[in-house]
Parts: structure tokens; C-alpha cells; sequence
């Protein structure tokens, strides 16, 4: 399982990204975690501040934008899409809104096997990379869990990929808006017991831990 998860896009260690890939250079980027603006404003989002596709693309990666909403009860064309893929990468925004949009399309159990497989690689900063932990507790201090854009099953998820065996909070003590929601967070994950790590602006996670080997382990302390 290769996976690549930074706290702000693509962060510090973008050699090992592509390490990562190896020959593979074919990048489906899904944004769905921005679905709570409009198209128009995350276009002049794009052209004046950044786009993580003109970043991606420096790195010699092709990217073409994959969006979820597409897929919303249709598995199996989500199937057919990933495979002529070499990476997902998942940008930042909203984490529950991305994570409903990851089960209502049925990401969320094909990445989870692709990964096993070894197929694919998984990366994403921001809510992409917290939706690889175990559970999205605590992330109701950065974002609204109740906000539901249109289209979407407004139940909540607070599941996360289980992925890892971490929790992971972005934007720890950084020059990010949200840097004073990191420190509310990572109260309340020390405050419950619950396994995390606090990522400034520039840290990156690269896990090439099997997940079932990871899985197996926490049976036996169990």
C-alpha cells in the first residue's frame, strides 16, 4: 500500500511522490471536499491562487480532474475510471463533505481495495489525508459537519478509510488559517485517548505499511 499525505499541498517531499509512482505518471484529481462553493468560484480560485493540477503537472504527473459526484451510485464505472489511473490525489476543503462524497460513489471500499492490491497510490493534503485515518472525530473543530452541498445523503460519516492507524491533523502550529483549529483538535484526540499525529505545512506522511499486516497487528494487541 503506497501512500503519500501532506498537511498542504504537495509538501516537502514531492521526490518521494514520484519514488512512490515510479513509471507511473497519470493522476485522477478529485476535489469533491470544495463541492460546498461554486464552480465559478473555484475556477478564479485556481487561476489566482492555486491549482493543485499546475502543481501536479511541474512534477511531470498528468492529471485529469475526477469528480465524484459523477459516480454517486454507479461503483462500478468508479471501478472502470481508477483503473486507467496511476495516482488519486485528494485536495483539501471540507473533510465530511469529501468523505460522503467517497461513499456515495463507492471510492471509499475500491480505493481501500486497489490499495491492497497494490494497484494504485493514494495521496491528498488537508482532508485528503485525514480521511486516510481511522475516524474523523475532532475534525468537527476545522470543519462544519453538517454542511451538505446538493446532491448529497446528508448523514453524516465519521468513519475515515482506515487506511492507517492514526489520526492526522494538518496545519499544525503553521501559517494557515486553521492553525488555531489544529490545536483544538489535537486537545481533544489527546483528551479521548485516540492515536494521532499533528502535521505542520510542509510535513508528509509516506506509509508503505500493508494494511492488513496493520490490521492483524492491532487484532493481536487487542
Amino acid at each position: 500500500m503506497r501512500l503519500y499525505l501532506s498537511s498542504w499541498r504537495v509538501g516537502d517531499r514531492a521526490g518521494s511522490l514520484l519514488a512512490l509512482l515510479g513509471s507511473g505518471k497519470r493522476a485522477a484529481l478529485i476535489e469533491n471536499a470544495l463541492d460546498l462553493s461554486s464552480e465559478a468560484a473555484r475556477e478564479m480560485h485556481r487561476s489566482e491562487v492555486y491549482d493543485p493540477a499546475v502543481e501536479l503537472a511541474s512534477l511531470g504527473i498528468g492529471v485529469t480532474r475526477l469528480d465524484l459526484r459523477q459516480y454517486f451510485g454507479r461503483p462500478e464505472a468508479l471501478a472502470a475510471a481508477l483503473a486507467e489511473y496511476d495516482l488519486v490525489w485528494v485536495t483539501g476543503g471540507n473533510t465530511f463533505v469529501l468523505r460522503r462524497a467517497m461513499k456515495a460513489s463507492g471510492f471509499d471500499d475500491l480505493i481501500t481495495r486497489m490499495l491492497d492490491s497494490d494497484e494504485i497510490v493514494y495521496g491528498g493534503f488537508g482532508a485528503g489525508a485525514v480521511v486516510a485515518g481511522p475516524g474523523l472525530g475532532g475534525m468537527q473543530l476545522f470543519d462544519d459537519a453538517g454542511a451538505v452541498p446538493h446532491g448529497y445523503d446528508p448523514e453524516t460519516v465519521w468513519d475515515g478509510l482506515g487506511l492507517i492507524d492514526h489520526a492526522i491533523v494538518p496545519h499544525y502550529r503553521s501559517p494557515h488559517p486553521e492553525t488555531a483549529a489544529a490545536e483544538r483538535a489535537t486537545r481533544h484526540l489527546a483528551g479521548q485517548g485516540l492515536r494521532y499525529r499533528a502535521l505542520r505545512d510542509g510535513e508528509v506522511i509516506v506509509w508503505t505499511e500493508n494494511r492488513r499486516r496493520m490490521l492483524d497487528l492491532e487484532r493481536s494487541i487487542a
